[in-house]
Parts: C-alpha cells; sequence; structure tokens
C-alpha cells in the first residue's frame, strides 16, 4: 500500500532531477538506512537482552522496509540508484528559502553542522565503531549498539530536517516528516535504556 500511495502522490509532482535534493537525500538515507540495518543485526546476534534485541528486530525491519521503498521512488522517477555527485551534495545547496545550510537550524534552534559534499553523512558510524560492536558482547554490546544507534538516529534526523526545508514533493515530505517523528520517539526510548545500562 505506502509503494502505491507513493506512486500515486509522485504523479501530481514534478520528477525530481537526478541531482535534485529528492534524489541525493533518497540515495544518501538509503546508505543511512542500509548501515543502521547492519547495527542491529550485529547486535542482535552479541546479546540476550529481549528488550535490546527487539529494538534492533524493529530497528532493521523498518529500516530495511524504507530502503526499498526509497529505491522505488528511484525507479519510479527514472533515476539512477547511484548518484552522479559525492554523497552530501544535495545538504550543502541552499533550501527552498535561499538559505545556505550554514544558515538552517535544528529543530532545537541550534545552528546546524555545515555539510562538505562528499564527507561522511551525519551519524553514520565509523568502520572503528562497527567492529568495537561486533567484539563486544552482553551489556557492553547494548551499550556500544546505544550509543552508535543514538547518533545514527540524530544523524538520520538532521537528513530529514535538511530535505524538508529542500523540497516541495509530497511523497519525500511525508517521509520525512515520518523519520523526524518516529526516530525522536527511538532515541528517547534508546537515551533511557542507556541510563539503565551505565
Amino acid at each position: 500500500m505506502a509503494f502505491s500511495a507513493g506512486r500515486l502522490s509522485t504523479i501530481a509532482d514534478a520528477t525530481p532531477e537526478t541531482t535534485s535534493a529528492e534524489a541525493g537525500f533518497t540515495r544518501d538515507m538509503q546508505e543511512h538506512h542500509d548501515q543502521g540495518v547492519e547495527l542491529a543485526m550485529i547486535v542482535r546476534e552479541r546479546t540476550e537482552d529481549a528488550p535490546v534485541r527487539l529494538l534492533a528486530y524493529d530497528i532493521a525491519t523498518t529500516q530495511a522496509q524504507q530502503s526499498g521503498q526509497m529505491s522505488g521512488w528511484l525507479a519510479i522517477w527514472e533515476l539512477p540508484q547511484f548518484s552522479p555527485e559525492p554523497s552530501m551534495t544535495w545538504m550543502t545547496r541552499p533550501t527552498l528559502e535561499g538559505q545556505s545550510h550554514d544558515d538552517s537550524h535544528t529543530a532545537d534552534g541550534e545552528s546546524a553542522v555545515a555539510h562538505v559534499a562528499g564527507d561522511p553523512m551525519p551519524g553514520l558510524a565509523t568502520d572503528a565503531e562497527i567492529a568495537s560492536l561486533a567484539a563486544a558482547s552482553g551489556v557492553e554490546a547494548e551499550r556500544q549498539f546505544l550509543v552508535v544507534m543514538i547518533a545514527h538516529h540524530q544523524g538520520a534526523i538532521e537528513m530529514a530536517e535538511a530535505v524538508l526545508d529542500r523540497s516541495t514533493n509530497a511523497t519525500v515530505l511525508t517521509f520525512a516528516t515520518a523519520v523526524v517523528l518516529s526516530q525522536q520517539s527511538e532515541i528517547d526510548l534508546m537515551t533511557g535504556m542507556l541510563a539503565d545500562r551505565s
């Protein structure tokens, strides 16, 4: 149903171009989500804690489904899955109001971090963080996962807010708004879980 709803709403919207904010967000968020799935699957193998395993399962299934949904948008838009530009390029361009990224602000009113095309996406775990998580077990794995996933979700929210400032595409706006709300809710949950393990 989500696929057909997305398909119908794109009929009314102009088809995004390959270097548009919509296409850039879609490609970068797919990569971001795919790493979220990877992190969630690692911690499920490294702990027996039922709440963490359930959270990881929810993250993995939701983000895998959304990644597939975004791949479908690119197919509908007849755009390549891979960008002709470095990642994050779309976030360096002005907003619809003409602001540069340096002038934009996060939801809590703080200045957003300026991005450079080709830099890692906000919140992506490093290779060292992934290796450390894969080597940990039990409560230590749970802590590492929660720390990394909170940052990962914060990065996804930053990306979603950036596309909300740069797009009028109904499908993308609905999706990005849902990302902001759902991932902030999970950040709140994970912050409490982390406090319980300190």
